[in-house]
């Protein structure tokens, strides 16, 4: 483990310019992690099946497409983006509200040992910081503050999600939310995100074409006129033809594109 200060040229340069930086970061792992392209997948702990494989699949697609994933190492979401990150060969930056050297909850152990070895880990508490209740809204702020973008997968009325969310708003960065099969529960705080505004994001896709990462699609053009290809998505989230014609075709049936002929693709403004 090592620490950094506010000031330092190698501490984070986007969570320095938030209104209120860390002056002291703990740290295990490779710091300039924090340099690369992040976005911050969070969500409900006590998250649906569906959520959780929702979370880990989208980490993933953006992980093999180069994205970093920023998450809180809490149980349901966070674990999952953590994992899907890892098991796609991507990086992961897990930000604590514990000590370095803390693991909390116990049952990520396995994984806090994965992302100390592939990743980095982050917290503005001095070793041996026991998992007190405030500290997890505190870290909220990081998380957004390293990240361009904070993802929301689920996220109760009430959720410590929808603080990341509002942090992740005053700090200019963009704000994401997955629709959940049902409007209340569990999904009621992302809904609430979408109806002040936040992007709908179905697909790894989504974010990458918000970013203006990548040649599938650019910010600003209309979903209609962007058309791809099987290979265009296999080389955007690094997968095999084989394995992005699979996801083509799952998008296809839930209504997020559509086929236009000759292997070709757009988004559909109608979504089902």
């Amino acid at each position: 483990m090592d620490f950094i200060r506010l000031g330092s040229s190698r501490f984070p340069t986007l969570l320095a310019e938030i209104p209120n930086p860390p002056h002291v970061l703990w740290f295990r792992g490779d710091l300039s992690i924090c340099d690369k392209t992040v976005v911050a997948v969070v969500g409900a702990r006590a998250a649906s099946r569906e959520g959780v494989a929702a979370a880990e699949a989208i980490a993933g697609d953006l992980a093999r497409a180069g994205i970093v994933i920023a998450s809180g190492l809490a149980r349901g979401v966070d674990a999952a983006a953590h994992t899907g990150a890892l098991d796609a060969g991507g990086t992961t930056i897990a930000v604590l509200g514990t000590g370095i050297d803390y693991v909390y909850p116990p049952e990520n152990e396995e994984l806090f040992g994965r992302i100390g070895r592939c990743g980095l880990m982050l917290t503005e508490f001095p070793p041996g910081t026991l998992p007190f209740p405030g500290n997890f809204p505190r870290r909220n702020r990081i998380i957004s503050g390293v990240s361009r973008a904070v993802l929301v997968v689920e996220a109760a009325e009430k959720s410590g999600s929808l603080i990341t969310a509002r942090l992740a708003a005053d700090q200019g960065r963009d704000v994401m939310a997955m629709p959940g099969l049902t409007a209340g529960g569990r999904n009621r705080g992302a809904h609430a995100l979408l109806k002040d505004g936040a992007k709908l994001v179905e697909s790894a896709v989504d974010i990458l074409q918000e970013l203006g990462i990548g040649h599938i699609g650019s910010v600003g053009e209309s979903p209609e006129t962007v058309e791809f290809t099987v290979d265009d998505i296999a080389e955007q989230l690094k997968l095999s033809a084989g394995d992005a014609l699979a996801r083509l075709l799952e998008w296809e049936l839930t209504g997020q594109i559509r086929r236009i002929g000759s292997g070709r693709f757009v988004r559909s403004q109608s979504k089902v």
